[in-house]
């Protein structure tokens, strides 16, 4: 176990996204000495000098005891908790990267929300495939902007681990007032809520963007939740987990908010424009576009029904027209309603 005494200096974020940015300064404003680790070299700089990240979080002035770096090795030399923060589609690639340096009794938190494409892996089982060795790992997930939780705008998350002992540990390590921490054992289902809710939240914003109701839309959110639910069940989750802040909470904010990413996605879909030419226009990953095709292929694999994913799937993947997908969706077979 960690101790918290020692950790004052021993935490490193892995990624100077919006969210990763945002849970560095989150943590120096605590007086915690943090290093973030930075890919973009203009982002470095603007960190370095002018402590702003004008490109992922830009008005908000950053703490003087964020240390920013471009080097794997320093950023990890003496850390006792990492987290990470970068897109799920480079997670396996920079953790290899960072596996030389990391020695002890190290702690990983992951706050990414993704599953790989080409294994359909959660960030815990490629943590545990890369590092080939027990780790204490977590995750953290829940409905929270980052723009609100920089402005200190009252939020709560959950943060999961096995070990619940060690859950209860991060959550003193990043209550604030203003950002409520909540505690769970349940990785799997804290994991795939985070994930699923972004594949959801493309369908609401083609369904908003198509004009076709609110009414339209709180149905998309709930029979969404249902499909999440089905293919955590399957995969070992705790079904009350997706009515909780991984689950229901972050799927509600994400498929309503105007913050978000994936419905902004699904909006332009609505537009008319093609996957390509959004992505193309966007500065910040959307990471529902790569966990549509992962959830689509693992609801095959594990034979789960997920009708919502797999219109968003079509659309994002063979060009169907959205029109046609909603029409698919309302006129399927009638059933009884459950989970």
């Amino acid at each position: 176990m960690i101790k918290e005494k020692f950790l004052k200096d021993k935490i490193a974020v892995i990624g100077a996204g919006s969210w990763g940015t945002t849970l560095a300064n989150l943590l120096a404003n605590k007086g915690i000495n943090v290093s973030l680790w930075v890919r973009e070299d203009d982002v470095f700089d603007q960190i370095k000098k002018e402590r702003i990240n004008r490109i992922f979080l830009p008005d908000i002035l950053l703490s003087e005891k964020i240390h920013p770096t471009q080097s794997f090795e320093e950023v990890i030399e003496g850390k006792d908790l990492i987290v990470m923060a970068v897109p799920s589609h480079v997670f396996r690639e920079v953790l290899l990267k960072l596996k030389p340096y990391i020695h002890g009794n190290v702690s990983i938190i992951s706050a990414t929300k993704g599953i790989e494409n080409s294994t359909l892996m959660l960030m815990s089982d490629i943590t545990k495939e890369v590092l080939d060795r027990e780790v204490l790992f977590s995750c953290i997930a829940g409905p929270s902007f980052a723009k609100e939780v920089s402005k200190r705008l009252p939020t709560a998350v959950t943060i999961a681990c096995k070990d619940i002992e060690h859950a209860m540990f991060l959550q003193k390590i990043f209550y604030t007032e203003y950002f409520r921490v909540y505690v769970s054992k349940d990785i799997i289902g804290v994991q795939l809520g985070g994930a699923l809710k972004n594949v959801i939240a493309i369908a609401s914003g083609i369904s908003d963007g198509l004009g076709i109701g609110t009414n339209a839309r709180a149905a998309l959110i709930t029979r969404g939740l249902a499909e999440i639910s089905r293919l955590g069940v399957k995969l070992g989750a705790e079904p009350l987990t997706f009515a909780g802040l991984a689950g229901m909470g972050d799927l509600v904010l994400t498929c309503t908010g105007d913050l978000s990413r994936n419905r902004t996605v699904g909006l332009r879909i609505a537009e008319g424009l093609r996957l390509k030419e959004i992505v193309s226009g966007m500065k910040m990953v959307a990471e529902g576009i790569k966990t549509t095709k992962s959830a689509y292929e693992l609801s095959k694999r594990m034979e789960v029904e997920m009708p919502i994913v797999e219109q968003v799937y079509r659309i994002l993947y063979e060009d169907k027209n959205p029109k046609d997908a909603v029409k698919e969706l309302m006129t399927r077979q009638l059933k009884i309603e459950s989970f």
